[in-house]
């Protein structure tokens, strides 16, 4: 089972504080670092204020290394999905081949009043989601000695675009989750490498992992193409005492976390891995809350990395 950190800076952080965090996951051999995409605090002022994901994953590119770099989840009404295409296959290079592309319909309404982005209705926001994914992939594949890349939508129109810059991977890859019952499923069959399933428990994560298996077998793909994820806050200390002070640092309950997160003692954070690996999950990307904390890293580098290597995929 694959270890990645995964940050929320709309709560509060600056480019120095992600670096921070960042650097310290390459150093410990955490298999990526990724942020969300959002543009407003929840449940908080998030001071200093937000900050762009694909602006901060730029600046990452260049100063790490080797860890690879993504978003759980750009929103597809943030961006046209042209220059989406672009900026990706931008930053991308700026890595030498580290990223991966998280993207979603788009949830939070309230960022969108708050910065003037306009909010469909939830038919139209996955209607533009469709189409977005088939320009972004549509693009990093065109082949501009055959004509470019052409495509006529209801919301986006491209015309002999030559799909221009290329990624250096020949595709980064894609990442869509949710637990919608019939779009999600074959979107994701169609365009998606992995399928990751937020906050969920483990019978939730199994139905998911179900239904998104037969969308692949709907559409003539063998599910065994998709890698399979979770995203869970994580919350562990070195004994009780130590969980418990890191809760209450984060505001959360101790008993909510043992039930709904990666959480506890080393040894009850690892049979939660157990059991998420059990369910079919290969990935597990860690919702890291204190970003000031960077001892938490290293003592889920030690109790959870080797124990999750040890788990099946």
């Amino acid at each position: 089972m694959d270890l990645r950190i995964f940050t929320e800076p709309q709560q509060g952080a600056t480019y120095d504080d992600l670096l921070a965090v960042a650097l310290r996951a390459e150093q410990l051999g955490f298999g990526a670092f990724f942020r969300s995409d959002h543009y407003l605090g929840m449940g908080t002022a998030g001071l200093p204020g937000p900050s762009d994901a694909w602006v901060t994953l730029a600046g990452l590119a260049r100063d790490t290394s080797t860890i690879r770099l993504g978003t759980l989840m750009t929103s597809a009404t943030f961006r046209h999905p042209g220059p989406l295409a672009i900026t990706v296959a931008g930053v991308d290079q700026m890595s030498g081949g580290r990223v991966e592309l998280g993207i979603g319909a788009g949830w939070f309404e309230a960022e969108h009043q708050r910065y003037g982005i306009p909010f469909p209705s939830v038919g139209e926001r996955f209607d533009r989601f469709e189409e977005q994914l088939a320009v972004i992939t549509g693009l990093w594949a065109a082949d501009t000695a055959e004509g470019g890349f052409s495509y006529d939508g209801a919301h986006y129109q491209v015309t002999d675009s030559p799909g221009l810059p290329k990624p250096t991977q020949a595709k980064p890859p894609v990442i869509i989750g949710g637990a919608g019952k019939r779009r999600t499923p074959a979107l994701a069959a169609a365009y998606a490498d992995e399928f990751n399933v937020p906050f969920a428990d483990t019978d939730t994560t199994r139905t998911l992992i179900e239904r998104v298996s037969r969308a692949c077998e709907d559409a003539d793909r063998d599910p065994s193409t998709m890698r399979w994820s979770n995203a869970l806050v994580v919350c562990v200390g070195a004994d009780e005492a130590e969980f418990r002070r890191r809760a209450e640092a984060i505001g959360r309950e101790p008993d909510d976390l043992l039930t709904n997160g990666v959480a506890g003692t080393p040894d009850q954070a690892v049979e939660t891995l157990e059991r998420y690996a059990a369910a079919g999950s290969e990935r597990v990307y860690l919702q890291v809350l204190d970003l000031a904390d960077l001892d938490h890293l290293d003592l889920l580098a030690t109790s959870l990395v080797p124990a999750a290597d040890s788990l099946g995929a």
